[in-house]
């Protein structure tokens, strides 16, 4: 990869981006729970991947898997720290799976012959060993294993779907390419052809490299919703296409849309081979976006189109009371802002998530005793690893630093762990 392309990478990528309680014990080998724990020994693992699980505090009996994959120059903690999809599995009660690159451009490999067939070697092995383990360990359910991923985890999810189709039952990548489309032979992991949006094929072309990834297989296809901006420089938007052309051959549908909405402002969403939140694709271009599209809340339409919203869990453990004292310090167009967390209930905290809305024009530049995201609107303070367990009665202090375009109040209202907390 060029010094340009990794460097316009980097900037992107700088933002920031319950089901029945298991009836039987957590397995000896489970990870804790609630909290984001590194996983080893998991299995054959030939490009040195890690792996980081997050299992939440109750999950559904025969539990769904959903691997989450990271951008180029981002990690599994990233993936974790910087989207909605742990927060949603405490919430419906699957297990989510973040794998992470150690290569140095910390970009997937999508691009070599080992990657784009089936058991050929490389990450999609390491990946596909780290779902077995789950599948193992918390006797998941094997019918209902997804994929989404990011810019480069956009594009292993399409491999993903190409080299397992019997593994994976849907996927959805956001800024990715066609699945082969960045295929070099040279040992590079950049193709510019491909990235620059010129590399055109028809549906049958596109078809027969997904279908040439595991030759013989007849089985069922993994459903696969597809998202781009109209402005991505990076990986340009003529790629969007090529890729709803490919799943549709892949899946035997027709490449004209049988349903077109607006499910917001500037975006536009076209179902092919059937028209309700599972249809066998779904594309949503969002006009006037670049590289960077992924934002909050787009994690649950993911989910819908997974069909993993529908699940009904049993309460999560909560807090009885909470309550949350906030100051802020600021200067010129920048403040920093001290909170004080404690827990007023009589059971324990174990992991917490604080919730809050910064006022208009606050944006957070850094902070300490939690991970922040995203940096501005409404926010999720996460726990550290040194302070996710709150007695009853005690208190954990954390703060940021943010810039204001005037306004340098604290924010108003809080929740813990979707508790509304006292504030004063």
């Amino acid at each position: 990869m060029t010094v340009a392309l990794l460097a316009a990478l980097l900037s992107l990528l700088a933002a920031p981006l319950l089901g029945a309680p298991r009836a039987a014990a957590a397995p000896a080998d489970a990870a804790p729970t609630a909290q984001l724990t590194e996983v080893t020994g998991f299995g054959s693992n030939p490009s040195n991947l890690q792996m980081y699980l997050y299992v939440p505090d109750t999950v559904t009996e025969r539990p769904a898997v959903l691997v989450a994959v990271h951008y180029c120059t981002g990690s599994g903690p990233a993936m974790y720290s910087g989207t909605e999809y742990a927060r949603l599995a405490d919430r419906h009660g699957f297990i989510v799976v973040y794998p992470s690159v150690t290569r140095a451009s910390k970009c997937f490999d999508v691009s070599s012959p080992q990657a784009l067939r089936r058991d050929g070697g490389s990450d999609p092995v390491g990946i596909r060993s780290m779902v077995d383990w789950v599948t193992r360990t918390y006797d998941a359910d094997p019918s209902r294993v997804f994929a989404t991923g990011i810019s480069s985890g956009a594009m292993m999810t399409n491999v993903l779907l190409g080299v397992y189709p019997d593994v994976f039952a849907a996927g959805a990548a956001f800024a990715g390419v066609p699945f082969g489309c960045f295929a070099t032979t040279d040992g590079s992991e950049w193709n510019s052809a491909c990235a620059n949006g010129t590399v055109i094929r028809t549906p049958q072309q596109w078809g027969d490299q997904v279908r040439a990834a595991y030759p013989g297989y007849t089985g069922p296809r993994p459903r696969m919703q597809l998202w781009h901006g109209t402005e991505d420089d990076v990986l340009r938007y003529p790629n969007f296409g090529e890729a709803v052309k490919q799943w549709t051959n892949v899946l035997g549908v027709p490449g004209t849309p049988a349903a077109t909405d607006t499910p917001a402002a500037g975006w536009t969403r076209t179902r092919y081979g059937g028209t309700g939140d599972q249809a066998p694709v779904e594309a949503v271009s969002l006009q006037g976006v670049g590289h960077n599209l992924y934002s909050w809340g787009m994690g649950e339409r993911v989910l819908t189109f997974f069909g993993l919203d529908g699940d009904a869990p049993a309460p999560q453990p909560q807090p009885g009371a909470c309550r949350v004292t906030a100051t802020t310090n600021a200067w010129n167009t920048g403040l920093t802002a001290s909170l004080t967390v404690t827990n007023t209930g009589t059971a324990p905290v174990q992991g917490w998530r604080l919730g809050f809305t910064l006022p208009a024009g606050q944006t957070i530049t850094g902070g300490w005793g939690a991970t922040y995201a995203p940096a501005s609107g409404q926010v999720t303070a996460t726990n550290a690893s040194y302070n996710g367990s709150v007695a009853p009665g005690a208190s954990v202090s954390i703060g940021y630093q943010a810039n204001h375009g005037g306004n340098s109040a604290a924010p108003a209202a809080f929740t813990l762990n979707g508790t509304a907390c006292a504030v004063g």
